[in-house]
């Protein structure tokens, strides 16, 4: 399974595309649809890096996406629909495989990947730093909300 336009769109929506580097909510430098790090290298953004073109950011955002959805593929137990996938490999670039691996969220999906208290765990993951952020509190709703399309 390949992430879908909406599951792309609402990638790039939440993360936004910045040509140089910033720093993220928590201190992290970060370029392009939310990166941290350069593929194939793996060489962590730093904040003296050039600019990165919007070609170049499309093509990386292809590539990266790439690993969250074999890591969506590998944890995932059940058939998931289009919508589910999206919703999950956006969760997934936005949080990591490690937290998906570990979270409740993927334990009632592996279960029943209909059951509706897996809007609820979306929600839960709505902290960085160890404080609520409004815009991951959107996110979760947007992809609960992408989830059960």
């Amino acid at each position: 399974m390949k992430i879908g336009q909406k599951g792309l769109q609402l990638i790039k929506d939440f993360e936004g595309w910045y040509s140089k580097p910033y720093l993220d909510p928590i201190g992290i430098a970060t370029i392009g649809y939310g990166f941290t790090y350069y593929l194939p290298s793996r060489r962590r953004v730093a904040m003296d890096d050039i600019p990165l073109t919007r070609t170049a950011g499309d093509r990386m955002l292809a590539d990266i996406l790439t690993h969250y959805e074999n890591d969506v593929l590998r944890l995932v137990q059940r058939s998931l629909r289009q919508q589910q996938f999206d919703a999950l490999v956006s969760f997934t670039y936005n949080l990591g495989a490690t937290n998906l691996s570990k979270s409740t969220l993927l334990k009632r999906i592996n279960q029943d990947p209909d059951d509706k208290r897996i809007a609820d765990e979306f929600m839960k993951w709505d902290k960085a730093g160890g404080r609520v952020l409004p815009g991951l509190v959107r996110r979760r709703a947007a992809e609960a909300k992408l989830y059960f399309s």
